[in-house]
């Protein structure tokens, strides 16, 4: 029978990875600045400084645009809950916990790019946004309960959707400033993606079967993260509704692309168990 291997057993063995991937990804990684995409001479004081409040005649972008940029702040700036759920998960040294960090960093400098554009181009009311800020970062972000190699396989699809999410934003911008913008996260989150993809490809050096059933466990219960937007709407059902991110279509933009890459469907290295799982894979989608 397969050897069942710790969390603790697992961080040891797939270090070397992380410390791999985690040299390519700052390699590769585009060290574009937040300030450069934001168009500051178009900012003036609101009134508390003695100019104008908002009013909504000054915006001047779509409402699907005004739509994905506020969720995009609102998950990106949530970034401690989701800062404290992975590492909660991974060593508190070495490799694993420089990842933590460079990974929250890219996250944090989302959240400032976004936040910026939406304040200075005034493109949407700037007091509900703080207000679902706050409502938002209160909530927090509790992941389901996993084991190891189940948050990477999931950290992999969620970094894989929020690309979609944003390239997809990017397609339908009318402003070429956010579609500029949409376009660097949208690279962020497929280079992080890539970085999950690997890990969880050593895994399958290390423990296949416990691989191929996390992975299956995770396209089982797959959720991306939603947040309420002003108004009480939930954002999963308005992004599919405007075109930005479908569930529905989760299957061939998400879970394909990553399944293809670990070739899933040609492994010979797992036992009854991973079997069993790739069988369940096959089944769910």
């Amino acid at each position: 029978m397969p050897t069942e291997f710790t969390d603790k057993h697992l961080l040891t063995e797939l270090g070397p990875v992380v410390e791999e991937n985690l040299a390519r990804h700052i390699a590769e990684a585009d060290g574009w600045l937040p300030h450069d995409l934001v168009p500051w001479d178009q900012g003036k004081n609101f009134a508390f400084m003695g100019g104008t409040d908002w009013s909504a005649d000054q915006s001047t972008l779509s409402e699907v645009e005004a739509l994905a940029l506020t969720v995009g702040v609102l998950v990106a700036d949530n970034v401690p809950a989701y800062h404290r759920e992975i590492a909660k998960h991974l060593a508190m040294v070495g490799p694993w916990w420089r990842w933590v960090g460079r990974w929250t960093a890219e996250e944090n400098r989302h959240s400032i790019v976004l936040r910026n554009y939406l304040m200075v181009t005034r493109a949407v009311d700037p007091v509900a946004l703080e207000r679902a800020r706050m409502d938002e970062m209160v909530r927090g972000y509790a992941m389901p309960p996993m084991h190891l190699l189940e948050m990477l396989a999931n950290s992999a699809f969620e970094e894989k959707a929020a690309a979609v999410r944003h390239h997809n934003t990017a397609a339908l911008a009318e402003d070429p400033l956010v579609a500029s913008i949409e376009a660097r996260l949208a690279a962020d989150d497929e280079l992080q993606s890539v970085f999950y993809r690997n890990v969880v490809e050593g895994a399958f050096a290390v423990a296949p079967d416990q691989t191929m059933r996390a992975i299956a466990s995770r396209i089982d219960a797959f959720d991306v993260p939603s947040v309420e937007l002003p108004g009480g709407k939930n954002s999963t059902a308005v992004l599919a509704e405007a075109g930005i991110y479908d569930p529905a279509h989760q299957r061939e933009k998400v879970f394909a692309p990553l399944l293809a890459a670990w070739n899933i469907a040609g492994r010979s290295d797992v036992g009854t168990e991973g079997e069993k799982a790739r069988e369940k894979l096959s089944a769910l989608l």
